[in-house]
């Protein structure tokens, strides 16, 4: 009989990702069914449990899925999303992403509700399964010169030429994008509702923390690795001490 410890090991090695781990998840329930001990009938119950949670994020990838599904007779349907919009300091930047229908990516979700770490990992996944992923993005200047909506929507004119193919339908995050040629359909919070516009934001997300990093290795007084160019008290703070540095946006920061 093995040991409580071998049986652990064994467990240890389970993850689910798809179906096929899915019938060895079962197979371990069902190798150890009979096993009386206190410390296997734990690791069965967690076994379940695994399998459970995977059906369970299934199903909320099924309901993210909705719009694609809507117009899934577009060979093409790409998702929009921004990043940076609010900060005082550091670009806007756009990302596009187009995915196989039949692609599921486990844990997708809008990119504000995941760790860093989960985004990092999706990141790699989204650019490895994706038909197309494109990011535009805007830098400070130019969102002084015409105002962060315009430069938000040139950002995503950009990130739509990167993707090197023509989408049929764009999916977007809430608006509509001007003198873009192509169907689009806005979703109030479309980043939590569809797997597109989830995959957009990620890309978009990390992208520009980046590049955010990049920028505070050139202008450490500030700390742009730790709050990403936002409004925080020690950012405002660095401002009023330093004065701005060139990624600032000037019509942001007035009154700082």
């Amino acid at each position: 009989m093995k040991t409580i410890t071998q049986i652990k090991k064994e467990f240890q090695a389970l993850s689910i990702k798809c179906e096929e781990d899915m019938e060895k998840v079962f197979s371990f329930e069902q190798e150890y069914a009979g096993d009386e001990r206190a410390g296997v009938r734990e690791l069965i119950e967690k076994a379940e449990g695994k399998r459970q949670a995977y059906e369970r994020e299934l199903t909320r990838l099924y309901e993210m899925k909705a719009f694609e599904r809507q117009y899934q007779d577009c060979e093409y349907i790409c998702g929009i999303d921004e990043a940076g919009r609010g900060p005082l300091a550091g670009p806007v930047v756009a990302g596009a992403v187009i995915l196989p229908k039949d692609c599921d990516i486990l844990y997708i979700n809008d990119s504000k509700k995941l760790s860093a770490k989960k985004r990092d990992e999706l990141f790699d996944e989204i650019q490895e399964k994706a038909i197309a992923v494109g990011v535009g993005v805007v830098s400070s200047e130019q969102i002084d010169q015409i105002n962060i909506l315009q430069a938000t929507y040139e950002a995503m004119r950009l990130a739509i030429k990167d993707l090197g193919i023509m989408p049929d339908i764009l999916l977007n995050d809430a608006v509509t994008i001007p003198q873009v040629n192509v169907p689009q359909v806005p979703i109030v919070k479309g980043d939590a509702k569809s797997v597109s516009i989830a995959a957009a934001s990620i890309i978009a997300k990390v992208t520009r923390d980046r590049m955010m990093q990049v920028y505070d290795e050139k202008y450490p007084e500030y700390g742009f690795a730790a709050h990403k160019g936002y409004g925080s008290a020690a950012h405002m703070e660095s401002i009023r001490t330093y004065g701005p540095c060139p990624i600032h946006r000037r019509t942001f920061i007035k009154s700082v």
